[in-house]
């Protein structure tokens, strides 16, 4: 027996139910607004991933009758419209990126020991690393940034970003490339934290 309905604990069940009780997409947010903040803060800093955060529960809201049912994940449609608001910011962004790559500091990084240990252990990396984003292609950015931050696969990348597989391969395997080439002469030994 094939079942077609969605398990009432996925997303596309909420989302479908949310349709006609509207406090239903509630769950969605308690579900996925920590991650996609996260995701946001770490691309455009915290005030901007606030109300970038509130935008894209806002925007999927909206859109909610909209929603692929058959996508049970609701994860790569936020953080495809994310993605797609924080466009706007790009500006923001880089600049963020660049102001990272003066300092070292990490606007993302929990409290003042890590923020410590971040710099004493990783600085001329964080630099490097954050002024090769800076400079890297928006396109090779996004995917790069959802693959390593979020964990999303490549379907799911694809599917954020409107994009092909194809694209989502070619664009990581470019982005690997300049980070590598902006990395090759740091020593890994002194990048790495001990206990």
């Amino acid at each position: 027996m094939h079942d077609t309905v969605a398990r009432p604990d996925e997303d596309s069940a909420l989302i479908d139910r949310s349709r006609t009780t509207p406090e239903a997409f509630a769950e969605i947010f308690d579900r996925h607004a920590e991650a996609v903040h996260r995701y946001l803060a770490r691309r455009a800093g915290g005030s901007v991933a606030d109300d970038l955060t509130s935008e894209t529960f806002l925007v999927a809201f909206g859109q909610r009758t909209k929603y692929d049912l058959t996508r049970t994940d609701a994860r790569p449609w936020l953080y495809g419209i994310a993605t797609n608001l924080l466009r706007r910011h790009r500006r923001v962004e880089v600049r963020q990126y660049r102001a990272m790559a003066r300092t070292g500091v990490d606007p993302v990084a929990d409290g003042d020991a890590d923020r410590v240990v971040a710099r004493v252990a990783a600085s001329a990396a964080s630099r490097r690393l954050a002024l090769a984003l800076a400079r890297m292609p928006a396109g090779e950015r996004d995917v790069l940034l959802l693959i390593a931050w979020e964990e999303l696969g490549y379907g799911q990348v694809a599917e954020a970003l409107g994009i092909p597989v194809g694209t989502v391969r070619s664009r990581l395997h470019s982005a690997r490339r300049r980070l590598r080439a902006s990395l090759a002469d740091l020593d890994p030994v002194h990048l790495t934290e001990t206990d």
